[in-house]
């Protein structure tokens, strides 16, 4: 391909002239269709799919956006401006728990359970514990995500989440040491782990480390039942100025770095947020080597 025929490059996915006119020529067909149907036909015909099938259109209609932004084609009309979720935030209702102090062993709790509850009944009470009981709060994840309870008994002792990872990420791409093309290619097999709660009337010794270890087993299998990707590492931050992460440790996270608090928009070089520490854990043995490779 000459280098005059390449449009653009979005989350790996390239774009030439000839791409570019087939879309236009979808647009042309019907210019009364929705921008969602639009993405899915664009989907269909690239066979832009994850990898357990399903089509990549949400990608597909932000990578129409930036088309249409720089002016290289014209989109047809929205047919309805949502609100933005983010942008319009609201605190997810409190769901009634039973708080009274659990101080006991952790062999004392008995079995505990597991559960992934995301679109399931039991995803307000995770949303309700993270927002009233975590001190960042709820924040809807983006992207691939998963969520965990964790039950003794009928009682929460636990909250876990883990979503798609940052795509440039200082301490973790040196520890690594991949190259900027392995890292396009590989980050989804990277999760980030942005919420862990214990609801502050648990006081567990050693319940936190190995809830890491026993999530860490799990997600792997879950992750690719739901998305299709191997898992292959996790990725925290931890606020080094309320925490030291002594959990994460315990349960043999490794520190990769810290975070230089300025943020990946910040306009200078001044520090706009607290310091976070960088922590990982690899999933497989042979992560780095899996990470670092590229499909010819």
């Amino acid at each position: 391909m000459a280098d005059s025929d390449l449009v653009l490059t979005y989350r790996r996915r390239t774009v030439t002239r000839r791409d570019l006119a087939a879309i236009e020529a979808f647009i042309a067909e019907d210019p009364t269709q929705s921008r969602r149907a639009l993405s899915q036909k664009v989907c269909r015909a690239w066979n832009w799919v994850r990898a357990n099938g399903t089509l990549c259109d949400m990608v597909c209609r932000s990578l129409l956006l930036v088309l249409e932004r720089g002016g290289q084609l014209k989109l047809p009309p929205p047919r309805q401006r949502m609100a933005n979720p983010l942008a319009q935030r609201r605190c997810p209702p409190r769901v009634e728990v039973d708080a009274t102090p659990i101080r006991a062993s952790l062999a004392a709790l008995g079995p505990l359970v597991y559960l992934s509850v995301r679109r399931t009944p039991y995803e307000p009470l995770f949303n309700s514990l993270i927002a009233h009981h975590h001190y960042l709060g709820y924040t809807q994840p983006v992207g691939a995500h998963l969520k965990y309870l964790v039950l003794a008994g009928e009682r929460p002792v636990g909250a876990l989440s883990f979503s798609s990872p940052a795509r440039h990420l200082r301490p973790r791409d040196r520890f690594l040491g991949w190259s900027d093309q392995a890292r396009e290619h590989n980050v989804h097999r990277i999760a980030y782990n942005p919420r862990f709660l214990i609801p502050p009337w648990v006081e567990v010794p050693h319940l936190a480390s190995h809830l890491l270890g026993a999530i860490a087993r799990r997600l792997p299998g879950d992750w690719k039942q739901a998305y299709g990707d191997e898992l292959l590492f996790l990725e925290t931050f931890v606020d080094a100025e309320r925490y030291r992460g002594t959990c994460y440790r315990a349960a043999n996270w490794i520190v990769l770095g810290e975070t230089t608090g300025r943020g990946h928009r910040a306009p200078n070089q001044k520090k706009t947020r607290s310091i976070k520490q960088v922590l990982g854990y690899p999933l497989a043995r042979h992560y780095r080597e899996a990470l670092g490779a590229v499909a010819s």
